[in-house]
């Protein structure tokens, strides 16, 4: 777990960085800088945009680290590299020319009961391509074990540009149509930067030969864009949908409640970005008992890690809400709801991993398209009947289903869950977590009463999992910080 540690700890501190911006965009200067109708309005889009990512990158991004370590030879490299580069092209321009042709059918559709959509329809297909591109090049930089830099790109520098580009339209350097474009060319900008980066790591060699396994990549690679469109979807057609049956404000306080809720997923994402090509070629390698580690250890970190940060802003959520304009204060549910199955994703560990890397990925496709059927109909259900609220029931249920059917299904595939003794022992920690800590109040200015809570809570969590040793991973980090004290 050496290498996976360390870049994983990077990446956490990086990505946090990111959330911390981001959640001063969201929950503070989106708000108050822009009306909620643009508030939403940009909130569909890159919803939008982000389901349509997977199709765009045609699955390369997954074939790039599942494949790339089988190959030995200079040549064999060359080529499929060039394959994964040119590949997403063979979706991109016929859905381009599909877009440009039937236009008025298409936004006119999607923009029936909000009609601002249809202005900047043709953005999100601008945006989806940005973003298949941007994970390209990053999982070319990743099979080469580097991922910080990628990270970076990835969690804090389009946060750190909407940062900047929300104080220019504050002193009326842009107005809002113009902060809608540049948020768009920020995100063309970041795909650039990236390629850049990847490229200087290994330069590519365009070679259009016929390779060994191209079959089996090429069947790969069109395969898991059902893998990847089923995560994308089950995380954002909650938005997308809600744009169809509400009004667009609705969708951004949704997406206040989402952002909150979506930090308690941040290790998952940071462990993932490393720890996915290492999964991979301990599969190609066959080496079982190492997977096997590697599934409880990244459960069990990842568990103890997200549960802290699950109860930090649980405890909190009452003080935060007041700190922030009161239409937006609503999503108390959704927090809740939304934060549970971000919990429950990071219980799994490499499940993803193991799975989309493994000869069965094609019975975890079947299972992905059934519960996006799933998760559909439940939010053509739930939506007209509760609203905001029945887009998060019906993605915590259709989260729920999904991870109980990978759990069983790498259970019999592999002969291993990612549960032990110490996940029951950390389950115990955040249940008495809430029960000792939900309730306690303190009668001064909320910001103050968050620090006092999250100070005495974070020494009770962090001195029961020290003293009880919950992992070897988590005490050798800890007591790495607590040496020079001692």
């Amino acid at each position: 777990m050496g290498v996976v540690v360390s870049q994983s700890i990077k990446n956490t501190v990086t990505t946090y960085l990111g959330f911390g911006i981001g959640a001063i965009n969201v929950l503070f200067l989106f708000t108050n800088f822009i009306s909620d109708t643009y508030f939403g309005l940009i909130t569909f889009m890159l919803s939008t945009a982000n389901i349509m990512m997977p199709l765009m990158a045609f699955g390369t991004n997954n074939t790039l680290i599942k494949f790339y370590s089988i190959f030995k030879t200079r040549q064999s490299q060359n080529s499929f590299l060039t394959l994964m580069l040119f590949l997403p092209l063979v979706i991109i321009i016929p859905l381009g020319l599909i877009g440009h042709l039937s236009f008025e059918v298409i936004s006119n559709w999607i923009s029936q009961t909000n009609p601002i959509i249809k202005d900047y329809y043709w953005l999100i297909y601008v945006s989806a391509i940005s973003f298949a591109y941007f994970e390209v090049f990053y999982a070319w930089s990743r099979v080469q074990m580097q991922s910080v830099f990628g990270n970076f790109m990835k969690e804090v520098f389009h946060r750190l540009a909407t940062t900047v580009l929300l104080f220019c339209l504050y002193f009326n350097l842009l107005n809002v149509e113009q902060l809608i474009y540049s948020i768009v060319g920020v995100y063309l900008l970041r795909m650039v930067l990236m390629a850049v980066y990847a490229f200087s790591l290994r330069h590519p060699v365009f070679k259009f030969h016929k390779f060994k396994s191209l079959s089996k990549v090429l069947k790969y690679t069109a395969l898991i864009i059902v893998a990847g469109s089923v995560a994308n979807l089950i995380l954002e057609i909650d938005k997308f949908m809600l744009g169809y049956y509400v009004d667009i404000e609705k969708v951004a306080y949704y997406g206040v409640a989402i952002y909150i809720a979506s930090v308690i997923g941040v290790p998952l994402r940071s462990l993932h970005q490393i720890i996915s090509p290492v999964t991979a070629k301990l599969l190609n390698e066959k080496d079982h008992i190492e997977l096997k580690k590697l599934y409880h250890k990244s459960s069990l970190n990842l568990f103890i890690i997200s549960g802290f940060i699950f109860l930090l802003i649980i405890l909190n959520i009452n003080e935060l809400y007041l700190l922030i304009p009161e239409k937006f204060s609503g999503g108390l549910v959704i927090v809740i709801l939304i934060g549970v199955a971000k919990l429950m994703d990071s219980i799994l560990g490499n499940n993803n991993a193991i799975l989309f890397n493994s000869d069965y990925y094609k019975m975890v496709l079947l299972l992905g398209v059934f519960l996006v059927i799933t998760t559909i109909v439940f939010n053509m259900i739930f939506i007209p009947l509760f609203g905001i609220n029945g887009a998060a029931f019906a993605t915590f249920i259709a989260v729920l289903l999904y991870n109980l059917s990978k759990i069983l299904f790498v259970q019999y595939a592999f002969k291993m869950t990612p549960f032990t003794l110490d996940t029951l022992k950390a389950t115990g920690l955040i249940v008495v977590s809430v029960l000792v800590f939900y309730f306690w109040e303190f009668p001064f200015h909320s910001i103050i009463n968050i620090g006092l809570k999250t100070l005495l809570f974070s020494s009770f969590y962090g001195f029961v999992v020290y003293k009880f040793s919950f992992s070897e991973d988590i005490t050798t980090i800890l007591n790495r910080f607590l040496k020079p004290l001692k």
